[in-house]
């Protein structure tokens, strides 16, 4: 199949970013590495994707976060932005900042807390606290986490249907306001690799 085939589908794709051996069903695989079940080979640290603007209705990233060098994560989450679909939705997974688990790989950099992707929401005061170029702006749909364990956190992106951002306005929320889900440690173990498919969003 070519890349082409893949992009084909009017309701968009499901792409699973960094999938390496471990591609979720009914996912699109991109991964560095050449490996039968990734579908795009390509460095998730060179921008573009070869992925068209506004195509995947859903985009997973389990484990990939604490892999990117920090240099590169405002690009990667605004090249999410690009490649989603206005009605779409970015699942992020990753270990919780200083707990065991983001401790434990060698090849970690600084895992994400309650308050990391509050900078790429304008709902929050984080995301009006740049000094630099704003992030393309994101709405928190969901985030729950274990500080001892993973964050696991759906984005939506806030864009029109026709690929442009909304308008930015002043924040809602405090940061403050970002809490741990107490029962959230113990839920996360019960999921196979910690992996999720947003909330049973469904497109044929």
């Amino acid at each position: 199949m070519t890349k082409a085939d893949l992009f084909r589908r009017k309701a968009g794709i499901k792409l699973d970013v960094g999938c390496g051996k471990d591609k979720q069903k009914g996912f699109v695989g991109l991964d560095i590495i050449k490996h039968p079940k990734v579908d795009i080979i390509h460095d998730v640290q060179k921008f573009p994707w070869p992925v068209p603007n506004s195509v995947c209705f859903q985009i997973l990233m389990s484990h990939l976060w604490e892999h990117i060098e920090p240099k590169y994560r405002f690009q990667l989450m605004d090249e999410c932005w690009r490649i989603c679909r206005h009605d779409g939705q970015l699942l992020i997974s990753a270990p919780y900042a200083n707990s065991i688990g983001a401790a434990a790989h060698p090849a970690h950099y600084g895992c994400p807390n309650g308050l990391t992707f509050t900078f790429f929401d304008p709902n929050y005061e984080l995301f009006h606290a740049t000094s630099y170029q704003q992030p393309k702006p994101w709405k928190i749909k969901s985030l729950h986490y274990s500080m001892a364990g993973t964050l696991e956190l759906i984005l939506e992106p806030r864009k029109h249907e026709n690929g442009k951002a909304h308008k930015i306005s002043k924040p809602t929320k405090n940061d403050i306001e970002i809490k741990e889900r107490k029962d959230y440690g113990k839920k996360a173990e019960e999921k196979r690799n910690h992996r999720f498919t947003g909330d049973n969003k469904k497109r044929s």
